[in-house]
């Protein structure tokens, strides 16, 4: 059974484990260095009162994530999303019960459309975007990540 809640503070560290193997990988996060507890209580408090952080439960453990927050590369009335399910949890219905609660918060933020902006080659976020209902509108060649690797983007909008 997977359970959804806002995500807390207490939370970080084990949001940083589920997250650094995905980074480690490679392939479907920009985020190109591990990251700690305090890097993700860090990224929580930014924009506070325009964000919505959503931890996934089973068995007690935190089985995926997601966040919404404003971007200053997209309209003021949309928020972008990031959603990361631990890689051999995959296919359990984390991210559907994670775009559930995460809709419904933001609405209740005030957004008016979702924006998911992915790399070209990743494999598994693509198609989990596509099938929530989300819709190309952007592609953005020749994205550098920190680490200095080229790839491209997708950008994909949903209308709340």
């Amino acid at each position: 059974m997977i359970a959804t809640r806002p995500a807390q503070l207490f939370d970080a560290a084990a949001m940083a484990a589920l997250l650094n193997p995905i980074i480690e990988t490679g392939g479907t996060t920009a985020l190109t260095q591990t990251v700690d507890a305090e890097f993700i209580r860090g990224w929580m408090a930014k924009a506070p009162a325009r964000s919505a952080w959503t931890v996934a439960e089973s068995g007690g453990d935190i089985v995926g994530f997601q966040l919404i927050a404003p971007w200053d590369q997209i309209p003021d009335d949309a928020c972008d999303i990031g959603t990361y399910v631990a890689q051999d949890k995959s296919g359990m219905g984390i991210g559907s019960a994670l775009f559930e609660a995460t809709q419904k918060a933001a609405s209740k933020l005030g957004y008016k459309w979702i924006n998911a902006h992915i790399r070209a080659d990743n494999e598994s976020g693509l198609p989990y975007y596509q099938s929530r209902g989300f819709r190309d509108w952007k592609y953005v060649e020749g994205y550098q990540l920190d680490d200095g690797q080229i790839v491209d983007k997708v950008w994909k909008r949903f209308d709340l």
